[in-house]
């Protein structure tokens, strides 16, 4: 039996003893996590050590190093997320809905556990601690499978939360990870009907596509974000400004950050050369069309491509284009955007409605920037992962995404005619 199947297996046995777990004995174990992670700070910062060192020595990007690094302060912030988590309303056992029927059965549909949760992940070891995290508090068991460029990090962040989980009273298996990080072991994983209830990678838009036409478990597809800022003909210049910077270069290597600019052709002469500035001297890239590089004359504003419009850059980059108003900027986005967070900014009324009813994604915003799109921010504590697609769970996907419902039916003899 190889390692894969034999985690899987020993995940599905805890589940089915996890899901009958009460609310406090799994906010123990959460409470219990929380304190491990800064009582084994050194192990846990000397293996992200190795981690760091083995991507310098690769010449791994700055946007991918800073999703790679922990420090004590970024532990401490983990920490503080899963005692957070211990302190939200449990969404198990939750009644949706409940009514009598007509034949006098009680009948209510409740939120039950998914059952084992598997995660494939690239380099980001903070999802360890949020997805062992979440699927405690929800009564699932997970099955954790990280990528190269971590993988120091996150077995002993696995094996930290697993040994604190179960000292703490969680059944032996609930948290577990695949130490191998060949892509045979992730091949396998996305086969396990049966053992894994669903898959959800988090990663770049490659590994995304792997899992979602790969899996023979279902799949709730997460994270590539090519994310707009539109500036309307009727948006405050100043404001505008502000939002694209914010969106662009706060934290450039997150899903949510925006990675194409359009600005209405009726003031991007006015309002595009003082954003220029600002984003180069920032030290952002560009890539613009026509119109936009007539107004930078002094900057360094490469052509773009028709490829550019649908990348995610994840790094120091931006695309920017011209529209024809509107109906041009809605048609970009949809044609280009994956759906995850889209912003338009105006001080038209009717112009923003459209925006929020025609562009297609999880989140769409008005005059507000799209790093805003996160479990946190959004109120639901830690997040499992962003969804892009619209079954079961769109946009941050907190503790109901965790969960399935059952009906349960109390009956006083009745049979079906």
């Amino acid at each position: 039996m190889s390692e894969v199947i034999m985690l899987a297996e020993k995940a599905r046995e805890a589940a089915g003893r996890l899901a009958i777990t009460s609310s406090g004995q799994r906010n123990r174990a959460l409470l219990a996590m929380s304190h491990a992670l800064t009582h084994h700070q050194e192990s846990i910062l000397e293996a992200n050590t190795r981690d760091m060192d083995a991507a310098r020595a690769k010449n791994v990007g700055a946007s991918l190093l800073d999703r790679l690094e922990l420090s004590p302060a970024r532990l401490k912030s983990m920490s503080e997320a899963l005692r957070a988590l211990s302190l939200l309303p449990d969404p198990v056992g939750e009644v949706v809905e409940g009514y009598t029927m007509p034949n006098g059965i009680r009948l209510s549909k409740i939120r039950v556990p998914l059952g084992v949760v598997g995660m494939i992940y690239e380099a980001r070891p903070n999802v360890t601690a949020d997805a062992a995290g979440l699927c405690i508090k929800t009564g699932n068991a997970v099955v954790l499978r990280g990528g190269s460029l971590s993988v120091n990090s996150n077995i002993t962040l696995a094996n930290v939360l697993s040994n604190a989980a179960t000292a703490a009273g969680m059944p032996e298996g609930c948290i577990q990870i695949i130490e191998s990080t060949d892509r045979e072991a992730a091949e396998e994983l996305m086969g396990l009907h049966g053992l894994i209830d669903v898959l959800i990678p988090r990663g770049g838009a490659g590994l995304i596509r792997s899992v979602v036409e790969n899996a023979k478990v279902p799949v709730i597809e997460t994270g590539v974000g090519n994310c707009h800022i539109y500036i309307h003909s009727e948006a405050d210049a100043d404001m505008a400004r502000k939002i694209v910077i914010n969106a662009k270069v706060q934290r450039p290597g997150v899903c949510n950050a925006a990675e194409s600019l359009l600005v209405d052709e009726d003031v991007y002469e006015r309002v595009l050369p003082a954003i220029l500035k600002e984003l180069e001297s920032a030290g952002v890239a560009i890539v613009a069309d026509e119109a936009t590089r007539s107004l930078g004359a002094v900057m360094r504003i490469e052509a773009a491509t028709e490829e550019d419009w649908g990348t995610e850059y994840l790094d120091m980059k931006i695309s920017v284009k011209v529209v024809k108003g509107l109906d041009e900027a809605i048609r970009h986005i949809n044609t280009y955007g994956t759906k995850h967070s889209e912003a338009i900014v105006t001080n038209d009324y009717m112009a923003a409605q459209r925006f929020l009813n025609e562009i297609d994604a999880a989140a769409v915003y008005v005059n507000a920037s799209t790093r805003f799109t996160d479990g946190g921010e959004f109120g639901l504590g830690a997040e499992i992962g962003i969804s892009t697609q619209k079954l079961h769970a769109r946009g941050p996907m907190g503790l109901t995404a965790l969960t399935s419902t059952k009906y349960i039916a109390y009956g006083s003899g009745q049979i079906r005619e």
